[in-house]
């Protein structure tokens, strides 16, 4: 196992390009298993995540090959609806999987998902769509089994306790797109991501309506196409780098990227006092003047980012006031709080809500990463800490981000990595 190591005190500067979006490459290449015939997916990311989808793919039955940057999926008559536990505990998003096995194969064996500890993340409202297109749920020994003779179109409902559900959108239109008639997805998500995958299942010959909105119409085909096509660029990762410029003072631009993606995460850097510069596919940040505290609250899109809000949290660490986070999408998603507050951070938790005061300086130490944006969140706090910086569980951060120390130096940052 690898640590990650930090060398704190460098002001960031440069130009860093930003890779495929993990989040939606998963379910492109798990709906590709929908097309009659191969389907080449574009612009992704080399990471742990898309390894572990791949794995699962094939033990599906798909031909799967990549070949830089590149993924191509032939589905064969062999496939086999049965996604095994050693894969799926690995990766919360190879639930995804269920929902083109079912409109394929009209079964689908799927064990419940894993993936990163930030609190409980049930499957209930993908399973509330696919019995709404009439397939049939039991769960057995740890595994989702979901069965039906022929799915039907249907008007579902997917508002959870905490709102919308990017999953759980993608899944459910997934088994749509094959079902008899027309389905309607109320309170679907409306993030980028989901977006994508929609843009791709049209690409396949799919007939889909109000992706992007809160509604999504979708009227069943009888069959799919392969088809090509490129994923867009990763509004997290994205996000990430250009904290790592505003917690190093540094000026830093992301390439690569679509703006429009990440404006409620510019509204917060901006309310710090950083200077944000947006171009057709670049972003710039800029960091003169001493950081201002900033209150923000996690939301469905276009809302505040859960997947940045630990970034954003060890922004404020070192911000001269203090900051009020709340977190209204996994309330208990703050395992990074002791290990920043161990760095020499002040946060209070209260509820869903962390209380940060920012202190003149944070101190290099030994940390532990439990989640993937935890660890990016350790990282940031690294490079403006005083003195060394090893981050225990890598791991974590290979999940989300590809060649994570590479870009980082290339920015004049002092990292690198270690066996434990």
């Amino acid at each position: 196992m690898d640590k990650f190591i930090v060398q704190g005190g460098k002001r960031l500067r440069g130009e860093v390009e930003i890779s495929g979006a993990k989040n939606s490459c998963l379910p492109i290449l798990a709906a590709a298993l929908l097309g009659e015939g191969e389907s080449v997916i574009e612009n992704v990311p080399n990471l742990r995540d898309i390894s572990t989808m791949v794995k699962l793919l094939r033990s599906l039955g798909a031909r799967v090959t990549q070949n830089n940057g590149s993924v191509s999926i032939r589905p064969t008559n062999a496939l086999v609806p049965l996604a095994p536990y050693k894969l799926v505990s690995t990766m919360r998003a190879s639930v995804c999987v269920l929902g083109p096995l079912l409109g394929r194969l009209g079964e689908a064996e799927v064990s419940l998902p894993g993936g990163c500890v930030i609190g409980a993340r049930p499957i209930d409202l993908h399973l509330k769509g696919f019995e709404a297109l009439g397939a049939k749920i039991t769960i057995e020994h740890g595994y989702v089994k979901a069965k039906a003779a022929s799915l039907r179109g249907s008007e579902i409902y997917l508002g959870g306790s905490f709102g919308s559900s990017v999953l759980a959108t993608g899944n459910v239109m997934m088994a749509a797109v094959l079902a008899k008639g027309e389905t309607l997805i109320e309170n679907a998500a409306c993030e980028p991501e989901v977006v994508d995958l929609a843009n791709f299942l049209v690409r396949m010959g799919a007939k889909i309506e109000g992706h992007g909105s809160h509604l999504i119409r979708i009227q069943g085909v009888k069959k799919l196409r392969g088809a090509r096509y490129q994923v867009i660029s990763d509004r997290i990762e994205a996000g990430t780098y250009l904290v790592a410029g505003a917690v190093t003072h540094g000026d830093v631009t992301v390439k690569n990227v679509t703006p429009e993606h990440n404006n409620a995460l510019y509204d917060k850097l901006m309310q710090t006092g950083a200077v944000i510069t947006k171009g057709k596919n670049t972003v710039r940040i800029q960091v003169k003047k001493p950081l201002k505290p900033v209150d923000l609250t996690t939301l469905p899109y276009p809302g505040f980012p859960t997947d940045l809000q630990a970034q954003l949290m060890a922004l404020m660490t070192t911000a001269s006031g203090i900051s009020v986070i709340t977190e209204k999408i996994y309330p208990d998603r703050f395992m990074h709080v002791p290990e920043l507050n161990r760095m020499g951070a002040r946060i209070f938790l209260e509820g869903s809500s962390a209380i940060v005061t920012g202190v003149k300086k944070l101190s290099g130490a030994h940390v532990m990463a439990s989640d993937l944006r935890a660890s990016a969140a350790l990282v940031l706090a690294g490079l403006v800490a005083e003195g060394r910086t090893d981050i225990h569980r890598v791991y974590h951060l290979d999940r989300g981000y590809e060649q994570v120390e590479e870009k980082l130096s290339r920015l004049g940052a002092t990292v690198w990595r270690e066996k434990e």
